[in-house]
Formats: structure tokens, C-alpha cells, sequence
């Protein structure tokens, strides 16, 4: 199944993000969760980085959850909200 995880950062992260990008970005890649897609969610000028969007592979929600707990990002308090859905994909462009 897949999963959008959608995440805000709290106002003025942008320093606390960029000092975590390193460990968050090995975590990623070590997991056993699947990452499919991620990347930084941006401001309207195009460059200052507000959020992160996810697209997991995974059993369940649940581990979704327990991954995204354990991500550096959040334990350096970078988001403000996190928000977990199942997603249908329908098209695939790529």
C-alpha cells in the first residue's frame, strides 16, 4: 500500500532543518520502509523550504507512523504538523 505523509514545519525551521538534512536524509535511505518519493515543500517564492512531502510503500499505517516518529527531522521538532493518508495511485506519468 501506498501513503502521502504531508509535513509543515514550524515557523523559522529552516536552520534546524538544514543542520539535520544529513542524518534525515541516511535515515531515509536506511530503512526498511520504502521511500518512493520525497522532497521539500517550498514557499511561494520557489526556494525557502516549509515542509516535507512523502510517498511511502509500506503494509500498513501503523509502520508509517513508527517511521516517521523515528526520523530525525522529527526529533530536531522541525515539523509542526504531520499528516498521514493511504493513497490510490491512479496515473503514473513518470
Amino acid at each position: 500500500m501506498h501513503y502521502i505523509v504531508h509535513c509543515l514545519d514550524h515557523p523559522g525551521s529552516v536552520e534546524k532543518r538544514l543542520a539535520n538534512y544529513d542524518a534525515h536524509k541516511a535515515y531515509l535511505g536506511a530503512g526498511k520502509t520504502k521511500t518512493i518519493i520525497s522532497g521539500p515543500l517550498l514557499a511561494d517564492d520557489n526556494e525557502t523550504m516549509i515542509g516535507s512531502l512523502f510517498l511511502f510503500e509500506a503494509d500498513t499505517k501503523e509502520e508509517i507512523v513508527a517511521f516517521n516518529k523515528a526520523d530525525p527531522f522529527t526529533a530536531a521538532g522541525v515539523w509542526k504538523s504531520v499528516n498521514i493518508h493511504p493513497f490510490s495511485k491512479r496515473v503514473d506519468n513518470r
